[in-house]
């Protein structure tokens, strides 16, 4: 069994979304027998890779930062998505109240501490914020994970 995670930016656009998927799909496709995706499900990158991990018949987890990620977080246009993926998967939820940057980085750490190697959806720039994208990569650097990063030609964010 392969565990892999991933992090990356929540405001890819929907052409960036099919450019990512495509390069998830190549880059799991080897692993699809034993793979398990790891997740924070946050809107974009982490939800472009659940549903390629459930697509290839991989098993899904996720972690959710704080118990009110699903109240205060997940918008309404994006809540069935968001009550699809999590219907299909094993869920740890941190053991934090309210969702917020330190929430976040709980969580990704946590993901880091029990997977074999990441994939990082991200254009290399940095962090919006304590736990963005450069935080993950990083941490996961500094703990000797592979890390590969997926950032296709014409990629954008909104």
């Amino acid at each position: 069994m392969v565990r892999i995670g991933i992090t990356g930016h929540s405001n890819l656009t929907d052409d960036t979304a099919e450019l990512v998927a495509g390069e998830l799909r190549a880059s799991l496709e080897e692993q699809r027998d034993d793979l398990v995706g790891v997740t924070c499900l946050a809107r974009g990158a982490d939800q472009v890779f659940a549903r390629v991990v459930l697509e290839l018949g991989g098993t899904l987890e996720v972690v959710l930062p704080a118990a009110d990620y699903r109240e205060r977080k997940v918008k309404p246009d994006n809540a069935a998505e968001f009550d699809s993926l999590i219907a299909n998967a094993s869920v740890h939820t941190m053991p934090f109240a309210e969702s917020n940057r330190d929430a976040y980085m709980a969580a990704s750490e946590h993901v880091l501490s029990i997977v074999d190697k990441m994939i990082a959806v991200w254009d290399g720039g940095p962090s919006g914020g304590h736990g963005g994208t450069a935080d993950v990569v990083e941490a996961a650097r500094n703990r000797g994970l592979d890390v590969t990063v997926v950032w296709p030609e014409h990629a954008a964010r909104l």
